[in-house]
């Protein structure tokens, strides 16, 4: 049997929830209302969360409202739950200040996306993610491909370069395909943690070596979740293939529109008072929200 076999290490836990930013009325972060959420996210089987990634709204954050939220989520969770900074910007001097910073506050590892708009070629793309990772040393990465919302994608073959950095040590993939685990997996061997970036895919991807999920259903069902991950590692098909059934309706409505649109909707459904999202996202409309509602009250009723 080959080494690929083999289960990969696992840096920031199973479930990792990409944490929206909450607002209020007046527009503003609310701090406090952050560290409650973070909490129950952690009550709800968070073993880490993403702070100021793209579904908490980094591109319309100030890099002070930033690291206000990496200090609250940290102070808020305490050192038993890995939390991750998002630190990812199409400017590489961006990028490594943004990164060194997270460190300094206090951040158990950074998520730098890959450059977005500008679309390097892939030898850029090695150079950008290895001066982020010698901008920081001693705090892992997780390297974040989302060719949907960037232009471009990073080739299997220029991660296995960049697995010379040695605090390089995670993936999230988020391509759409279960292809992109299989490909990093023969390219880069176990060492890459790899996490699926899409909720519907959590199950196919860790078939084919994935070691859990950055996701965003989990501020919703963040135990159903954990549970299908659980079953599914402990060889239980049937029940791990019926939560992923059930969940995906939610899936489905989660992502009907631009992240994090209905997730900021399902919250506020669910009694989190965490406010619209900012210009130039807009506020899911009422036909959206009423299929959204429905699917929450079918799953509490199971």
């Amino acid at each position: 049997m080959s080494s690929l076999s083999a289960l990969s290490p696992i840096p920031f836990g199973r479930l990792i929830t990409a944490m929206i930013t909450p607002f209020d009325v007046d527009g503003h972060v609310d701090l406090a209302l952050a560290g409650r959420l973070a909490r129950h996210l952690v009550d709800q089987g968070s073993d880490g969360i993403v702070v100021c990634g793209t579904t908490g709204e980094s591109p319309t954050l100030s890099w002070k409202e930033q690291h206000q939220l990496l200090e609250t989520v940290r102070q808020s969770v305490g050192s038993s739950v890995k939390v991750l900074a998002g630190t990812g910007s199409n400017s590489t001097a961006e990028a490594i200040e943004a990164t060194s910073l997270a460190a300094e506050l206090g951040a158990d590892g950074a998520l730098v996306v890959v450059p977005y708009y500008n679309k390097p070629p892939q030898e850029g793309l090695l150079a950008h993610f290895q001066a982020v990772a010698a901008s920081a040393p001693d705090l892992p990465l997780m390297l974040y491909n989302i060719p949907g919302r960037t232009g471009c994608s990073l080739d299997p073959r220029t991660v296995k370069l960049l697995m010379e950095c040695s605090n390089i040590v995670s993936y999230k993939a988020a391509s759409g395909s279960t292809e992109e685990v299989t490909q990093l997996r023969m390219h880069c061997g176990t060492r890459l943690a790899i996490y699926s970036g899409d909720d519907s895919l959590l199950l196919p991807m860790l078939s084919v070596g994935a070691v859990g999920v950055v996701s965003v259903a989990s501020h919703l069902v963040g135990r159903r979740l954990k549970a299908m991950i659980d079953a599914y590692l402990t060889g239980q098909a049937t029940l791990a293939l019926g939560y992923h059934e059930q969940l995906q309706p939610l899936f489905k409505a989660l992502f009907a529109t631009t992240n994090p649109i209905p997730v900021k909707a399902a919250l506020e459904l669910s009694g989190w008072p965490v406010g619209p999202p900012r210009s130039p996202l807009i506020p899911l409309n009422n036909e959206m929200k009423e299929e959204l509602s429905n699917i929450l009250l079918a799953l509490h009723q199971t």
